[in-house]
């Protein structure tokens, strides 16, 4: 079977997650390899808004260990607490970067990075993982893109 996304060209946020998001589920619904999952998650998100990185981090030995992505190399570990990702971990919350230079302790894969969301990913009430994503845009993340990102990572079975 062909696995081909309809990426519609609206610019409202919320309608390109509505399109979106059914298309993930139908996507990761017949497939139960987490890292299969994930990678397309990563793939169907890049291609429809064009983010410069999206990927995910797996919790391995008290430490953030890079997984699937989308994007160019990034860091292959990150401690607790530390950067975006680690602070999500950390806060067990959805962080929100406006303008990463202005994060405390932001880690810099890449200085082309302006702007960041990170999604904490629970299983058992534990953190298993976060989504990662950045944009070369400041400011390009908002509490659309946390509602519907909380949403789409709930499809996932960790």
């Amino acid at each position: 079977m062909a696995e081909d996304l309809n990426i519609i060209t609206s610019t409202d946020k919320a309608e390109q997650y509505q399109s979106l998001i059914p298309q993930i589920e139908a996507l990761v619904a017949g497939e139960p390899d987490l890292i299969a999952n994930l990678a397309n998650i990563c793939a169907a998100l890049k291609e429809q808004f064009k983010w410069f990185w999206v990927g995910f981090y797996l919790v391995k030995d008290n430490e953030l260990v890079l997984g699937p992505f989308q994007g160019p190399v990034a860091c292959a570990r990150i401690a607790y607490g530390k950067g975006v990702c680690g602070a999500a971990w950390q806060q067990q919350k959805t962080l929100v970067v406006p303008d990463v230079e202005a994060f405390p302790g932001h880690i810099a894969c890449s200085s082309l990075s302006r702007s960041e969301i990170v999604v904490p990913v629970f299983k058992d009430g534990n953190i298993v993982a976060v989504l990662d994503v950045d944009s070369e845009e400041p400011d390009q993340f908002d509490k659309i893109d946390a509602q519907y990102l909380e949403q789409l990572i709930m499809l996932v079975n960790f």
